[in-house]
């Protein structure tokens, strides 16, 4: 049985500029819908970029109706002041999900990049390459902010989760698996 369609919006905080990232999913495939950024470098007032991300987030969300939400989480730096503002913005994204009954699931940077490139330290343009590549964007659609692709990615990596199973096992190799798994083995 083939599953529904499934739309999911990805975020990608900023206070300056916030991706988003919009993708269909319909059984194992996924397409890109809409990318794009809310740029708040002309706005000087913390609190008026607040508002701003809210009111832009929920517009995305009533143009899309996405099923879910997947948004990148801060990455921990040195400066304590940008991270107070990035947690901030990313807060009232979820703020606006909330509002509109949006489920959010959260998904650290080298999370992001190990679904799409397999490697963590993968640069934002190693990430846009790929993208570009598995949801075949045409060039003239990539446009010239990573943020909007980070956002994407996020959406993809949500993506990637769906339906895998959990495991509160880890294992190094099939040799370890085997070996944790007895009862799991056919034998003849």
């Amino acid at each position: 049985m083939e599953k529904a369609e499934k739309i999911i919006l990805g975020i990608d905080p900023g206070t300056n500029i916030m991706g988003y990232g919009v993708i269909k999913v319909k059984g194992n495939k996924a397409e890109m819908v809409a990318m794009g950024i809310i740029d708040l470098r002309k706005m000087g007032d913390a609190y008026i970029k607040l508002g701003h991300i809210f009111e832009r987030v929920t517009g995305i969300i009533n143009e899309y109706l996405p099923d879910e939400m997947a948004i990148e989480a801060p990455f921990f730096g040195k400066n304590v002041q940008s991270m107070l503002k990035l947690g901030r913005a990313q807060g009232v994204a979820i703020a606006a999900a909330i509002h509109h009954g949006v489920p959010i699931h959260e998904y650290a940077p080298l999370k992001i990049k190990m679904a799409i490139t397999g490697q963590g330290k993968a640069s934002k343009e190693q990430v846009a390459g790929m993208l570009q590549k598995i949801l075949h964007i045409p060039d003239d659609q990539m446009g010239g902010f990573m943020d909007a692709t980070d956002a994407l990615g996020a959406a993809y990596c949500h993506f990637m989760q769906i339906d895998k199973p959990v495991s509160d096992k880890n294992y190094n190799g099939w040799k370890d698996f085997v070996n944790k798994n007895q009862d799991r083995l056919c034998k003849k």
